[in-house]
């Protein structure tokens, strides 16, 4: 790939951060891409290039869409924190107080912050299920609310990798009475992002072919767990991945099925400039959020080992504050969030910075060789 096929705009002084994007495609196996920056509020990077599909037949495009993983988890959060903001729950209230059912197994002490901050004990769920169970919403949320914990909640965090979408959005669909589908596209149409789950036919036609690397794939490190159903851990970690089997999006990504469910922390789908858009509205307090609320929800919650991650880790509410690990920039105030093989957007309010990356060529883990490029070339031109 040449610097001729990358399309878009981009401001004097940015050149660095356009040259890794290109180095990507050259030296990191970029297949098609698209990146989106804004500063102060003004947008000084919206690029793209490369192909929507593997074959290299389609090109991609500004308004082209991609699954973008777990960094959905924040604009999710976002459709709760709204009505926690408007006082229509709060953050304290018992789950059960508008979801009955939650308490099943003892579960009547998980609260709306435990269920944002990933510590409401059901980080994979226990019946068995299959895929045509994945495409229903109510049965999905059924299994959830009478499942056993796998930990009392409360008492420390896991991540819920792929339960979190169907835990937090019927959260807010009691409270407001709108599917994550509704209420992801009122809030995108309130600050004209191009965000969405749940996709219509038209957005199905925009869509590039994830390309799932094998290496990338859960089935790596849940191995060990398939042959260790009598571990509890282990268990739990290859259920949260893989029940119902397509659960993590493996296998289907790129199905028709897949992308008209709503499974909302796994297989949300923006484009880079929706991502980063997003991001900078979120910045301008009273727009999404109130500015307590915005400090709330990415300030700590909840720190500690996580089985699932491996690793220690912090946790916001639907946000990851930045750290030392995985930083989203040089600012300590950043927050944002991965997704599985790259996909990011962040915030910086120290610097006035919101950032958006997509991608689909899935390859392993969050932070990745790519998205660390752009960030890192990024922040050695801001002054």
């Amino acid at each position: 790939m040449s610097s001729t096929t990358v399309h878009g705009t981009s401001s004097a002084g940015y050149e660095p951060v356009v040259e890794e994007f290109v180095r990507n495609f050259h030296d990191r196996g970029e297949v098609g891409a698209a990146l989106c920056v804004y500063v102060n509020g003004e947008s000084v990077l919206d690029i793209w290039g490369g192909w929507a599909d593997p074959v290299h037949r389609v090109p991609w495009r500004h308004e082209t869409l991609v699954n973008i993983y777990s960094a959905a988890k924040p604009l999710l959060a976002v459709n709760l924190l709204r009505l926690i903001d408007r006082g229509l729950i709060g953050l304290d209230d018992p789950v059960t107080s508008i979801w009955p059912e939650f308490g099943a197994h003892a579960k009547d002490h998980a609260t709306i912050r435990h269920a944002l901050c990933h510590r409401a004990g059901v980080p994979a769920i226990r019946r068995d299920l299959t895929n045509d169970d994945l495409w229903q919403w109510d049965a999905m949320c059924d299994a959830l609310a009478n499942s056993e914990p796998y930990f009392e909640p409360g008492t420390r965090h896991v991540y819920h990798t792929n339960t979190y979408g169907h835990l937090i959005g019927e959260i807010t669909r009691r409270v407001s009475g709108q599917s994550p589908r509704d209420a992801l596209r009122d809030v995108a149409a309130l600050v004209n992002v191009d965000v969405l789950v749940g996709l219509s036919d038209v957005d199905i036609d925009r869509c590039a072919t994830v390309n799932f690397d094998v290496a990338a794939s859960p089935a790596r490190s849940s191995r060990t767990s398939e042959s260790s159903k009598d571990d509890e851990t282990a268990n739990m970690i290859s259920r949260g991945y893989f029940n119902p089997p397509g659960y993590s999006s493996f296998g289907v990504v790129n199905s028709v099925e897949w992308r008209r469910a709503q499974v909302p922390s796994t297989n949300m789908h923006a484009t880079a400039q929706g991502l980063a858009r997003w991001y900078d509205v979120l910045l301008e307090p009273g727009t999404l959020l109130s500015s307590q609320m915005l400090i709330e929800a990415t300030k700590p919650q909840s720190s500690g080992f996580c089985p699932v991650l491996g690793e220690e880790t912090v946790f916001g509410l639907g946000f990851k504050p930045t750290s030392e690990r995985r930083p989203f920039g040089t600012s300590l105030t950043s927050f944002g969030h991965f997704g599985t093989g790259g996909a990011l957007g962040f915030a910086d309010p120290t610097r006035r910075v919101a950032f958006g990356y997509v991608m689909n060529h899935v390859i392993p883990r969050w932070q990745s060789s790519r998205n660390r490029a752009l960030i890192d070339a990024l922040y050695s031109v801001l002054r």
